[in-house]
């Protein structure tokens, strides 16, 4: 974090001082976990439904912390005492990005510029690529893992400093308000709006006209003449652009996106390749990706990362050539390793809803081809509301028309996956009903042999992400 005084930080959140004199500075990082704490740093003392920050808060000045954000004054503890923790560092967060905005726009400044990430499916692969190609051009900011929520992104808000030119915000909602909440902390200079899906439905109030309009926050949150950019494929995506504030960039494969992919391509394991159309000024330009990334789906992240890559100046070719480059850094998301018994994992289990569940489906078809068995390990997709049965359903049924090899559905609230299989003509041992993870993967080493390729899929509230694991480090 920048430097701030604690009678700065009691300025912004709207704090009092206790124990710490006025002119006490804050150099270090902002942490929410007491092991993280740094010389100089500022601890946030969260509540928690099992685990109080304030009982570590000790711990933190001992490991160097120089002031804690804290709901009540603690003996011994130098503390900016807030009425509401949580809204107290979002508030600090907004304080220190308008300071960075006005020493970027002065001469000599890094020109900062936020680029804001949302979507019912690909926000983190999205922001991965887009952190790729911005780490080439200049000093970037980006999450760590999902931290897209409340927490998580005043806590990457407050990682930039006054050398930072990109600063790149994953934008997570589980219900109305929460990216109005997000943008009014940090407004985006670029939004992209990936696709309006099935997640969470049952916070957005039950229908995907709900999550359409709690996504469409983030475009009405852009900063004034702030770029929208829009999934041309999804027509409730596309009719955000009647709320943007300035430019509406379009992607995807309709002929009117100005950033388009055609010719896509899949090789033998699963890689997509495109050419990518950029129309700009009147011309068209056209340069052929190579990802590395497995799924036919990533070509629409790829594509959303790129057109906000070109919508804050970055350069063509400079795009491209880091779409080809890009991996994938988040764990459990389509991590693929191939194990020394010659069994290939594709490991998709940080999340899951019925639009990444298709999507992951279909690339482990691909993978395996013909000539490999295909096995799908399918956990509970969470917070479907009424869709929970026919949603699960669904996915039980294009398990056979895909033509999947084997699955095994992991915990009785994934249950209605196997019962849609049956209904669509599975028989024998093709399905299989495992009571947990341990039990799926007591079954799994048993059941694999060479040459299998596993998908393992699921909400990471249903723990699946252990069995991914367990299978990417099993012993040959």
């Amino acid at each position: 974090m920048i430097a701030l005084t604690a009678a700065e930080i009691a300025a912004a959140t709207g704090g009092t001082l206790a124990g710490v004199p006025a002119h006490q500075v804050v150099t270090g990082p902002v942490v929410v976990d007491s092991r993280e704490a740094l010389t100089g740093g500022l601890f946030v003392a969260l509540p928690g439904e099992h685990v109080d920050g304030h009982d570590y808060a000790p711990a933190a000045v001992e490991a160097g912390a120089a002031l804690v954000l804290a709901a009540r004054a603690l003996d011994g503890v130098p503390c900016v005492v807030v009425p509401d923790v949580e809204r107290a560092l979002g508030d600090l967060a907004r304080d220190v990005l308008v300071r960075l905005r006005e020493a970027a726009a002065a001469p000599g400044g890094s020109g900062l510029r936020v680029l804001g990430v949302t979507g019912s499916v690909g926000k983190t692969t999205t922001k991965d690529l887009l952190a790729q190609l911005c780490g080439a051009a200049g000093p970037t900011v980006a999450p760590v893992r999902s931290f897209n929520n409340e927490i998580g992104l005043p806590l990457t808000v407050l990682r930039a400093d006054e050398a930072t030119r990109f600063l790149v915000l994953e934008m997570g909602a589980s219900g109305p308000g929460h990216l109005t909440y997000l943008t009014d902390v940090a407004p985006p200079d670029v939004a992209a709006v990936l696709l309006v899906g099935h997640a969470h439905l049952g916070g957005f109030g039950g229908t995907v006209e709900d999550v359409a309009r709690a996504k469409a926050e983030i475009v009405a949150g852009l900063v004034p003449d702030g770029t929208a950019v829009l999934n041309a494929d999804d027509h409730r995506v596309r009719a955000m652009a009647a709320q943007a504030p300035g430019p509406v960039v379009l992607f995807g494969v309709a002929p009117d996106a100005q950033v388009r992919a055609a010719d896509v391509r899949l090789d033998g394991l699963g890689r997509a390749s495109f050419t990518l159309v950029h129309a700009v000024d009147g011309a068209t330009h056209e340069r052929r990706v190579e990802l590395r990334l497995v799924g036919e789906h990533h070509v629409h992240n790829a594509l959303a990362a790129a057109a906000c890559a070109l919508a804050v100046g970055l350069d063509l070719d400079d795009v491209v050539a880091g779409l080809s480059a890009a991996d994938a850094l988040s764990p459990h998301r389509m991590h693929v390793v191939d194990r020394p018994d010659g069994v290939t994992v594709v490991d998709d289990s940080y999340n899951a809803n019925p639009d990444s569940m298709r999507a992951a489906l279909k690339a482990l078809a691909v993978i395996a081809g013909r000539e490999r068995r295909s096995v799908a390990v399918l956990g509970e997709m969470l917070e479907l509301g009424d869709e929970h049965r026919t949603a699960h359903d669904a996915i039980g049924r294009l398990v056979v028309r895909l033509n999947i090899g084997l699955t095994v559905v992991v915990g009785e609230g994934a249950r209605a996956i196997r019962d849609g299989a049956n209904h669509e003509g599975s028989w024998g041992d093709e399905v299989v009903l495992a009571d947990d993870v341990d039990a799926a993967a007591a079954f799994l080493a048993d059941e694999l042999r060479a040459g299998d390729v596993v998908l393992v899929k699921s909400s990471y509230g249903a723990g699946l992400w252990r069995l991914g694991d367990v299978l990417m480090g099993a012993d040959a």
